[in-house]
């Protein structure tokens, strides 16, 4: 079945204008030591993320049991969630996530609360799987969603925006790619250019289908990496540049993440990996309510189009408007945060951001024209 854009947004009309987010990235493990979720610590979790958004991404439905507790903690509200499928080296965490996935089809209402499945995250990044590997697994999941009469739940693949190529796009209903140019490096002046020149070149070869950021984000403490400095004004300015330039291109995203998580590992070449969050390790905010503000904001040129400014990647007095809203402007505390975990396995971590050393950079010339509209439902 071929997904239209149309189609996308009426399958997931829960993420409105209403929420600051379209949808948060999510671990439902507990955030002090990682031990598994309850019914009960879902909710809890839920209640503190609705003032924020109503859908979230979790990474495997077979690790710790996730897919039952989030789902339960669903039902009789308008929450969605994005569930995934781990995939690793070999298809023993696939089968399991898939095998579950189904039992929990004929469990709970997926038509309600489930906007999407997405199968492997950064396994071709990894160099775990090939893309011809995950297509593969994709088609199976539709039709295996299919048989049970949820063919239109749309199917995809999380993958760094270079991991992306024809043989995975024409697998999936939608590209869902990740950006972060903290792990490219990059300083904040640059970080907007820099993340909608990935988006733009991933719309070149996606041709009809939409493209969702399935991950971005900025941490707020730890060490620096390369020009990227993690704080809190950092953080807060890459939310508003990106949030408000792709509202208004009406480009959906999936904000990573909810929670600083003291549980994952420090294991990368920056010590950023508890501090992703929108909320801290005791779930209290980071920042005032609205987190960010799109008021007066101008984005930067596209590329082809004209610019004011001679400086490539400045935001001028845009990126510092919301300042006053900040607790500090640098974030005290350990690690560093992009681990969401298939099967036990904290893979799914900012050490496969490490790109200065795996050649990651692509040029990009693409030029697209600015749709000046309100942001929508998620997709």
């Amino acid at each position: 079945m071929k997904f239209s854009l149309l189609t996308l947004s009426t399958l997931a009309a829960s993420a409105s204008a209403a929420y600051e987010f379209n949808a948060l990235s999510y671990n439902a493990k507990q955030l002090d030591n990682g031990d598994c979720p309850t019914v009960n610590s879902v909710r809890d979790d839920l209640k503190v993320l609705s003032k924020y958004t109503n859908e979230v991404r979790i990474y495997s439905v077979n690790d710790c049991n996730q897919g039952e507790p989030v789902l339960r903690a669903m039902e009789g509200t308008d929450w969605k969630v994005q569930l995934g499928l781990w995939v690793g080296k070999d298809d023993e965490s696939y089968n399991k996530d898939k095998k579950e996935l189904l039992r929990l089809a004929g469990v709970f209402d997926f038509k309600k609360h489930v906007s999407s499945v997405i199968v492997g995250n950064e396994a071709i990044y990894r160099e775990e799987q090939t893309s011809a590997q995950i297509a593969d697994k994709v088609r199976e999941v539709k039709a295996a969603l299919k048989k049970i009469d949820l063919g239109d739940i749309p199917v995809t693949s999380s993958e760094t925006w270079p991991s992306y190529d024809k043989t995975l796009v024409d697998a999936v209903d939608y590209v869902n790619m990740h950006a972060f140019p903290f792990w490219e490096g990059t300083n904040i002046d640059g970080a907007q250019d820099k993340v909608f020149e990935h988006i733009y070149d991933i719309q070149k070869i996606a041709g009809s289908k939409a493209v969702v950021v399935g991950e971005t984000g900025w941490p707020d403490a730890g060490g620096n990496f390369e020009n990227a400095k993690p704080s809190l004004k950092n953080e807060q300015r890459y939310m508003r540049e990106f949030i408000c330039r792709a509202n208004l291109e009406k480009i959906k995203y999936v904000w990573f993440s909810a929670f600083d998580e003291a549980w994952k590992p420090v294991s990368n070449a920056s010590d950023v990996e508890t501090h992703w969050g929108i909320m801290k390790g005791d779930k209290s905010p980071k920042f005032e309510s609205p987190m960010y503000d799109c008021k007066g904001f101008v984005p930067n040129s596209k590329p082809g189009e004209s610019s004011s400014s001679d400086d490539e990647g400045s935001s001028d007095d845009n990126s510092s408007e919301s300042d006053d809203n900040i607790d500090s402007d640098s974030g005290v505390e350990d690690k560093d945060a992009d681990s969401e975990t298939g099967d036990g396995n904290d893979t799914e971590s900012s050490s496969s951001w490490s790109i200065a050393a795996n050649g990651y950079m692509m040029t990009s010339t693409i030029a697209a024209s600015v749709a000046a509209l309100a942001a929508a439902s998620f997709f």
